[in-house]
């Protein structure tokens, strides 16, 4: 095997890998549930409503970013059991601050898919 095809061998199992971290993510957390469905939903409006360049890209931005967040927040929580499965005062605040990061992107993606399409829907 030549070195392309081992690199492209490496990087595709690295694709694999990141893949099952979205759909375990996507299974077993609510949130990114819901995110999944934002997520379409933007999507569906995005082509509905014929978007431009631009908007396309603030819109990707936007979803990229939350999805971003609610993974890291996931990974992080999961590390957090691990370190300390019992409660502990600092390792809820922890979680609390990578929630609270989540919250804040899906503010930030909320007001730019607002500032997208409201003149679409709203003429």
């Amino acid at each position: 095997m030549n070195c392309f095809a081992k690199f492209l061998a490496a990087r595709l199992r690295s694709f694999g890998f990141a893949l099952e971290g979205l759909v375990y993510a996507v299974k077993t957390e609510g949130n990114a549930r819901v995110h999944l469905v934002a997520t379409l939903l933007v999507i569906a409006l995005g082509f509905g409503f014929g978007v431009s360049r631009g908007e396309w890209m603030a819109l990707l931005a936007a979803m990229g970013l939350v999805w971003t967040a609610e993974l890291l927040n996931t990974a992080l929580e999961i590390l957090c059991d691990i370190v300390e499965p019992e409660r502990s005062e600092a390792i809820k605040r922890a979680k609390d601050v990578a929630a609270a990061g989540v919250l804040a992107s899906a503010l930030a993606a909320a007001g730019i898919g607002a500032l997208v399409f409201w003149p679409y829907i709203f003429g």
